[in-house]
């Protein structure tokens, strides 16, 4: 199966759609941007989704559902909102269909058109501030944590399997807060918690930072974000945590009584990461012989491939591992397909990035062992039988660590500091990677910047370190370097 993969060096872009399709994670719908996300890369969705709601929940936010129509009149109440998604809506302009007179089919009934037209939702702050408008009244009302898990719609021209298309799958965090410094504390908080997520369960090494001005949110004051760098040296911006002030509070004349009875603002955020963070996870470890998990999130962690084929000496062996490695907590699928050659399930669970397969015949049986063989390094070795339970937990809990290492060695070799503008073109055409570099803080300057070669500034680094210098274009006044990178 292995030979149906374009390798990387040959056509990154066409390596990764192999991979999605041959792992059978998505296909293209016959929706034109849309996608089917098949059972397997659905059940890894699941599992980023059930520990990112634990997550959350542990900080003290619960889940809500609001409605996927918006009406038009709302995105015209925050004008940076509405300018920056306006190019990108969905509208619904009629609620009904009709026969054609000429039998030809249906047509949309010219009398049914509707009195507002409904956005399909592409974020969901209008609709919801217009709903803390009733919920929100006094200061015992704060804060108010709320996320949903949801659907959204963005007009997509170019579009590529989870990394960008029209209808995609997220969360979005929407909160109020009596103060700015509580709803900054929550922006960061949250940004806390992707970063931590991607690390620990994704192995994807991130950099934390702020957004320009240009970059940020429509609408948000500032946009905090985590970046991570995938195979091919392009940034990916995995999740974004926004401190929205008190536009959205205004625009829908959200205010609260404070302990002093009078009447406030309140303070909001918003936060989110969606399915695109599949895409993330596969250009951080996958390779030319296909996906590669971490072993958080793979649906299945361990598969037993009986050799030749099942008999009831294996299966007995293999229901003594399955029940050990159940006992853990560990997923694990015996493949008793007797129309299926082993040499054929080897390589099919190789291409789905199971992380570790096991090999079990007759020999190895009587010799009180079974063959381990790792995913991540591909290492195949004999393993006693006693005790197997305690090896392969320990045994997956070394391919997550060894995963998120070579992860961030690949990003740490890959980030470049440079003074001159010349360098800066040839280090993105070379081996790619962020660049910290001086920039002069305009936006006409990063603008000018990405028109000339195609990167953008990824974020201002947290805690980044004053520096005087030159701006890499212009040679002006800088006060510290951003991160520059082309990116997806």
């Amino acid at each position: 199966m292995s030979k149906v993969i374009t390798s990387r060096e040959e056509d990154y872009s066409a390596w990764y759609n192999d991979i999605v399709r041959k792992a059978q994670l998505a296909d293209h719908s016959a929706v034109r941007g849309c996608m089917v996300i098949r059972p397997y890369g659905w059940g890894i969705w699941e599992n980023m989704r059930d520990q990112l709601d634990k997550m959350f929940k542990e900080t003290g936010h619960v889940n809500a559902s609001f409605p996927l129509f918006i009406p038009k009149s709302f995105l015209s109440k925050e004008a940076e909102h509405v300018e920056g998604f306006a190019k990108e809506c969905a509208v619904v302009t009629h609620h009904r269909l009709m026969n054609a007179p000429d039998g030809s089919g249906v047509i949309v009934d010219p009398t049914a058109k509707l009195e507002e037209e409904l956005i399909v939702r592409p974020t969901s702050e209008t609709i919801i501030w217009n709903t803390y408008k009733d919920w929100i009244k006094s200061y015992r009302d704060l804060p108010l944590l709320i996320n949903q898990w949801a659907n959204v719609v963005r007009w997509e021209m170019r579009t590529r399997l989870f990394l960008r298309t029209t209808e995609f799958h997220w969360q979005e965090g929407h909160t109020a807060h009596s103060t700015d410094t509580e709803a900054v504390e929550e922006t960061l908080t949250i940004l806390e918690i992707y970063k931590k997520f991607a690390e620990e369960y994704m192995a994807m090494p991130v950099i934390t930072g702020v957004k320009s001005a240009n970059e940020r949110f429509a609408g948000a004051v500032d946009t905090y974000t985590i970046e991570a760098l995938m195979q091919d040296g392009k940034a990916l911006q995995a999740g974004t945590s926004h401190f929205l002030g008190q536009n959205f509070a205004k625009a829908f004349d959200v205010k609260y009584l404070n302990e002093n009875q009078k009447e406030e603002y309140v303070w909001a955020t918003s936060w989110g990461v969606s399915t695109r963070l599949i895409g993330g996870l596969i250009m951080t470890h996958s390779d030319d012989l296909g996906l590669v998990l971490p072993p958080k999130l793979a649906p299945l962690k361990v598969v037993i491939v009986p050799i030749p084929k099942p008999d009831a000496i294996i299966d007995e062996k293999a229901d003594m591992i399955i029940a050990a490695l159940k006992a853990k907590g560990i997923s694990v699928k015996y493949d008793t397909d007797a129309k299926k050659r082993p040499g054929f399930k080897f390589a099919e669970y190789e291409m789905r990035g199971v992380p570790i397969r096991l090999g079990l015949g007759k020999r190895d049986i009587e010799k009180g062992q079974v063959e381990v063989a790792r995913r991540d390094t591909g290492e195949k070795k004999s393993v006693p039988l006693d005790n197997i339970g305690d090896y392969i937990e320990n045994l997956l809990e070394e391919i997550q660590t060894n995963l998120f290492n070579k992860a961030k060695k690949f990003r740490d070799d890959r980030i470049s500091k440079t003074d001159d503008f010349e360098e800066f073109k040839s280090i993105l055409e070379g081996k790619g990677g962020f660049i910290s570099a001086h920039w002069d803080g305009t936006t006409e300057t990063e603008k000018k910047i990405k028109e000339l070669t195609k990167a953008t500034i990824r974020c201002i680094p947290l805690n980044n370190e004053k520096e005087a210098g030159k701006c890499i274009l212009t040679g002006n006044a800088s006060e510290q370097r951003v991160l520059f990178a082309k990116s997806y």
